[in-house]
């Protein structure tokens, strides 16, 4: 899931209270009537006081968002990438299991310090698990002992009713001993949920440890 807020737009001769959401790639908003702006789409946007004015094909949009409508317009203007989003970084060993986007993995080639795909590297930072069906919610418990203590997975499954159910997901991975942490769209299709260990149940590592990785 991307930033949202609670506001006012002002759209055409309407105006209507609702939520704001901004994704990766687009600008939503939920209320009376509905907006799904797409950034390519997007011609100017501007912080105007405390209002965001997004002039786009279809006309022109005004966010009332108060202080953070600075903000807003600056993710716009310059949005992160997915891997941003995912927290992928040049030193990081990455795991792939179940997915196959290939313009994802090329990606995540160039970036990370070392992809292994088709099984879990032991001590990864990173593992990106596609689920597809509830047969495959058994995998998520022996990943606890691959990756790194403060490392994480991203729960990679399709969105819609004809994908398996967040709730079942939710179950599995919490009944597995992760906790959840983030939800982030990964593509048209598909939501990423990120989940780590539990902070009680990492193993104890000193002060010192930390400063060192920090570096």
């Amino acid at each position: 899931m991307g930033v949202e807020a609670q506001c006012t737009v002002d759209f055409s001769d309407r105006t209507s209270k609702g939520r704001a959401l901004l994704e990766t790639d687009a600008l939503l908003f939920r209320g009376d009537f509905r907006l799904s702006i797409s950034f390519k789409s997007i011609q100017s946007v501007a912080a105007d006081g405390k209002r965001l004015k997004v002039i786009f094909s279809d006309g022109v949009a005004l966010f009332h968002l108060g202080p953070q409508a600075e903000k807003w317009a600056e993710k716009i203007r310059n949005p992160k990438s997915l891997l941003d989003k995912l927290g992928v970084k040049p030193d990081l060993i990455v795991s792939i299991l179940g997915i196959r986007a290939e313009p994802f993995l090329k990606e995540l080639r160039g970036r990370a310090k070392e992809v292994v795909e088709g099984k879990c590297a032991k001590g990864s930072d990173l593992v990106f698990l596609g689920i597809e069906a509830p047969s495959a919610l058994k995998k998520l418990k022996p990943l606890l002992k691959m990756i790194k203590p403060e490392g994480a997975i991203w729960v990679v499954s399709p969105k819609g009713k004809d994908g398996i159910k967040e709730g079942e997901i939710f179950a599995a991975a919490k009944e597995a001993g992760w906790v959840a942490v983030k939800v982030a769209r990964f593509s048209e299709t598909h939501t990423a949920n990120k989940w780590v260990i539990p902070v009680a149940h990492r193993p104890f590592r000193p002060f010192h440890a930390f400063q060192k990785r920090s570096q």
